[in-house]
């Protein structure tokens, strides 16, 4: 099969980058404190608990922390979630993440700060048209990315993440199986260049991951000898090649705690980089150039969806009970199944995906 056949174009309606986001709040003084405060109040009153993904803004993630809730990855924030005692979850990232908490917690109440808080790999694969695609393949296992929406994850075979999703397509493979996957086509391709699997490619991308460019993260590392490059497989094929370290979030951040080198060049949303300078604040962390080096972008290694969650938006939802996370029951049945496929998976294989990253 070559590269052309492998890769079925499916440009999603959304022109991403002509798009209009909020940005970071900007808080008056003495309004961060009142905030953080308040919402501290808020959460224990309500017997409610702050999950807050890496790429948030760093006060969400300090909230959770002072607060007795948790900073993770996407799935293992649900899985938090779901341990947890609180009937209450406030998840602040994007709308899947909240969809995977209510999958996991049915009987709990699930609120986000933002619920037009969103990701392109989702908004970019909708449901009835990946469900018409995979229908144009039916010999092919269906195998998605945990960044896809309930609706998608009911369509699939396989829920994985990107710390297990090598393993399992090798598994498929290694069964004689053909692989359809999605959404993001960079993520397949790494996946299928490690495992030698016959995969279809959904034609998605995130918009953060793809800014990230060869070249320049050349003339960088160049600038920069000393310093290893840690790269997200969502990340084109130009950077992932360039790069030491390649893994979910969780193991970039780890690679900074234990990897002895006096400096890192990281291409993945730098959110990240509040933990990892309180993991090694002795590390020099760099940016992996973006085409923001050169002209514009929409999201210049920062998710701006991750930036629609704040401070003022967090505290509101919590006053009011409004924006909660509702999943039809049919479709989270449906994607149950397909979560538990990889849960069980990794029981077998005695490999953490909950608690050791996933995004």
């Amino acid at each position: 099969m070559s590269e052309a056949q492998a890769i079925e174009l499916r440009r999603p309606a959304a022109n991403f980058r002509e798009e209009a986001f909020s940005s970071a709040e900007e808080l008056a003084q003495g309004e961060r404190e009142a905030l953080m405060d308040r919402i501290k109040s808020l959460l224990k009153e309500q017997n409610a608990v702050l999950v807050a993904h890496y790429y948030t803004a760093a006060d969400l993630q300090i909230l959770a922390d002072e607060t007795g809730g948790y900073v993770s990855d996407s799935l293992d924030m649900a899985r938090f979630g779901k341990e947890h005692p609180a009937q209450t979850l406030v998840v602040a990232g994007v709308r899947f993440m909240g969809e995977t908490a209510k999958i996991l917690t049915p009987e709990k109440r699930v609120l986000m700060p933002e619920l037009e808080a969103t990701c392109s790999l989702d908004i970019g694969c909708p449901a009835d048209e990946f469900s018409a695609f995979c229908d144009q393949y039916p010999d092919h296992t269906v195998v998605v990315y945990a960044n896809t929406s309930a609706a998608v994850k009911a369509r699939a075979d396989w829920v994985v993440t990107s710390s297990i999703a090598v393993d399992v397509v090798k598994h498929l493979h290694e069964r004689g199986e053909k692989i359809l996957w999605g959404p993001d086509k960079h993520l397949g391709d790494y996946i299928r260049r490690e495992t030698g699997a016959e995969m279809v490619l959904w034609d998605g991308s995130c918009i953060v991951h793809e800014e990230f460019k060869g070249l320049e993260l050349e003339k960088l590392r160049a600038e920069h000898p000393d310093a290893l490059i840690l790269v997200h497989p969502e990340s084109p094929r130009a950077v992932v090649e360039q790069a030491d370290v390649v893994g979910s979030t969780s193991k970039l951040l780890q690679a900074v705690q234990t990897m002895d080198a006096p400096a890192f060049i990281v291409a993945t949303d730098n959110g990240i980089f509040h933990k990892m300078r309180q993991a090694a604040p002795d590390k020099h962390l760099l940016e992996a150039p973006t085409a923001g080096r050169s002209a514009t972008c929409s999201s210049c290694a920062h998710c701006p969806w991750m930036a629609m969650n704040g401070l003022r938006n967090l505290a509101h939802v919590l006053e009011t009970g409004s924006n909660e996370i509702f999943v039809d029951p049919a479709i989270a049945e449906q994607a149950l199944v397909s979560l538990n496929r990889m849960l069980d998976f990794s029981a077998a294989r005695n490999s953490v995906v909950l608690g050791r990253g996933d995004a």
